[in-house]
Parts: structure tokens; C-alpha cells; sequence
């Protein structure tokens, strides 16, 4: 059986960047309720219970259970992620800052790049910076779908669905893609960069 993972922070930890009504709902309701539809599609498999494996394993599953685990999986696995990669006013060094640099000519690149994976992601869906055979990339897949089942590897993540940033931002999706670099949790980031090394 999986369980909805406590946030890390206060439901107001990110303001004024993502506000409490919106961390509430998104961590209290929608996380909850993948995590509930994720138990109940898994309930009869006598499979390894482990998240990663299970999305990165995706065509073991059985058919009629497949889209059910990688839609609530999917949204177990991202929203776990994302927690923790959120924290204010974090700046970035370390390693990660260098393979950013390396990977993508410098920082500001890299936002640019990322910012509009997400902005362009049409509907609901996510923005990434995997570990693809040692080099960072960004990439965006589209409602929970994660880039395990890709074979990369996720180290940092933005939920681009309307129910992570409508209260706030209406549809201002470059507003809030904005505002999350004021959130990113960049010794996290790392650690799970250095995780892969």
C-alpha cells in the first residue's frame, strides 16, 4: 500500500510564490487521490510494489491495469518528486550549478530552456531535468506521464496542470513558471544529481 507522503513544509512555506489554498488542495486532494485510485488499480497484482520500478517497468503490467498505473502511479511519482525540490529563496552552486553550466551554456540558458518546456506544454502535464547517460536534459511529458518509463532519470520537476497554479495565476502559466525559480530546492536537486554520478 502506498501513502501520501507529509509535505515537507507549511501549506504557506512558498509564498508569496505558490499560495497555501493552492498547496492544500494540490497536496490534500489531487496528491491524496492518486495515491487512493494508485492502491486501488494495484490491489489484485502480485507485482513489486515499487514505485520507479513499476513506471520504469510499465509494459509488465497488465494491460487492462496499465493506463491506471501509469496515470495514478504517474501522479504518486511526480508529486513525491516535486515536494521536495521546493523550498524559497535557495541559490544554486554546486555540482548541479556546473553541470547545468556544461550541459546547457549557463544558467540562464537552462531557465530560459525549462521555462519554456513548461509554458509550451499543451494541456495538462509537467516540465523536467532528467539525467539522460550522464548529461542533464529538459523535457515535458504530458498529463502524469513520468520519463522513468523513458529511461531517464527525473531530478527536478514543475507541474504545469491548472491545479497547481490557477488560484493564483489564472492562466499566466509564464507567471508561474517565473515564480517557481524562486522555489527550487537546489540542495535537493543536487543530491539527487550526485545520487546518479
Amino acid at each position: 500500500m502506498f501513502e501520501l507522503p507529509d509535505l515537507p513544509f507549511s501549506y504557506n512555506a512558498l509564498e508569496p510564490y505558490i499560495d497555501a489554498k493552492t498547496m492544500e488542495i494540490h497536496h490534500d486532494k489531487h496528491h491524496a487521490g492518486y495515491v487512493k485510485k494508485l492502491n486501488a488499480a494495484l490491489e489484485a497484482l502480485e507485482i513489486d510494489k515499487d514505485i520507479n520500478k513499476l513506471l520504469k517497468n510499465i509494459d509488465s503490467i497488465p494491460e487492462e491495469k496499465r493506463q491506471a498505473i501509469i496515470n495514478n502511479g504517474g501522479g504518486h511519482a511526480n508529486h513525491s518528486l516535486f515536494w521536495q525540490i521546493l523550498k524559497k529563496d535557495v541559490e544554486i552552486s554546486g555540482k548541479i550549478k556546473e553541470a547545468i553550466d556544461r550541459d546547457f551554456g549557463s544558467f540562464e540558458d537552462f531557465k530560459k530552456k525549462f521555462s519554456d518546456a513548461a509554458v509550451s506544454r499543451f494541456g495538462s502535464g509537467w516540465a523536467w531535468l532528467v539525467v539522460n547517460k550522464g548529461k542533464l536534459e529538459i523535457t515535458s511529458t504530458a498529463n502524469q506521464d513520468n520519463p522513468i518509463s523513458e529511461g531517464k532519470t527525473p531530478i527536478l520537476c514543475l507541474d504545469v496542470w491548472e491545479h497547481a497554479y490557477y488560484l493564483k495565476y489564472q492562466n499566466k502559466r509564464p507567471d508561474y513558471s517565473e515564480a517557481f525559480f524562486n522555489v527550487i530546492n537546489w540542495p535537493e536537486v543536487e543530491k539527487n544529481f550526485e545520487a546518479l554520478l
